[in-house]
């Protein structure tokens, strides 16, 4: 019974935070107290199963926060947080992760992490099912070829944000890019309606991804393709069962190494199809004088 006390004040304490309630009590750019005070010693974060989360507890022990709480929220629940406390110019710490459309919208910074917990800049990867080479050749090698930056995805996410619909969007990029998409496909015969199955977690980077994936396959080659929204750990385990064919959406080698551990004996991996991602925590801009993870100790 304690337990579930303490679990049901936990909750209630993040969905208060989430919502905002508290921002009529935040303190302003220009306060003198230190940031944890200034920020009621809470980061905001994301999804509880995200590797991401698992990364900042981490960094919490590695740089003695010991007063802080991380909250947990989610993608949509940390961009709304930022959003308010950005508009009224209000001090925030929060997780952060690159490409994403927050960083085209607001001035932020990542804080240094000279103790490296969240590692060197990792790879998104894709990842197929064992088996997928031989029974769907031509989807198998344009996954294998598919590859792009940031930048083109950062397009799609800013007009999936700016409330076009996420294959409206990836419809856009795909005949905007016609050169980088004949990369992808050239020599490849399409197919007749072949089923195929992605799956993706709710991150907006991965709503783009995934989305310009099943379009190209759907439109340059001829499957039937779909895209299912699921939660992380089911995402990995879907492709290892063999139950969908394939992910664009796996962020290694740290994000999603227990993933990786886990599953990686069972799974095909066709490699990066994007390098030079980030993740770790970030503040705003106008934050000038937190730099690093260490300056949230004082």
């Amino acid at each position: 019974m304690k337990a579930m006390k303490k679990w049901m004040m936990v909750a209630s304490l993040a969905a208060v935070f989430t919502l905002g309630a508290c921002s009529s009590n935040a303190a302003t750019v220009g306060d003198t107290s230190s940031v944890g005070e200034q920020v009621n010693y809470k980061i905001t974060g994301t999804d509880p199963g995200a590797g991401l989360m698992r990364l900042t507890a981490q960094a919490m022990k590695d740089y003695e926060l010991s007063d802080w709480t991380l909250m947990e929220s989610s993608a949509a629940g940390m961009t709304a947080q930022l959003d308010r406390s950005y508009k009224n110019k209000e001090p925030i710490v929060f997780v952060a992760w690159s490409p994403h459309w927050m960083f085209n919208t607001y001035d932020l910074k990542y804080l240094d992490d000279p103790k490296m917990t969240y590692g060197e800049p990792e790879e998104i990867h894709s990842i197929a099912r064992l088996g997928l080479q031989k029974d769907h050749p031509v989807a198998y090698e344009f996954l294998d070829r598919f590859n792009w930056t940031s930048e083109d995805m950062g397009e799609v996410m800013v007009d999936i944000q700016n409330g076009m619909e996420p294959e409206t969007a990836s419809a856009k990029w795909v005949d905007g890019h016609e050169d980088k998409v004949q990369e992808w496909t050239e020599g490849l015969k399409p197919v007749n309606g072949d089923p195929f199955t992605l799956s993706y977690v709710a991150w907006d980077s991965e709503l783009a991804s995934t989305n310009v994936v099943r379009y190209v396959l759907e439109e340059k080659l001829g499957y039937k393709a779909k895209a299912l929204q699921v939660e992380i750990g089911p995402m990995w385990l879907g492709v290892a069962n063999g139950d969908v064919d394939a992910i664009v959406a796996a962020w290694l080698p740290v994000t999603h190494s227990d993933y990786w551990e886990q599953y990686g004996d069972r799974l095909d991996d066709l490699g990066a199809n994007m390098v030079n991602v980030k993740s770790g925590l970030a503040v705003p801009s106008y934050m000038e004088d937190v730099n690093s993870i260490e300056d949230l100790q004082s």
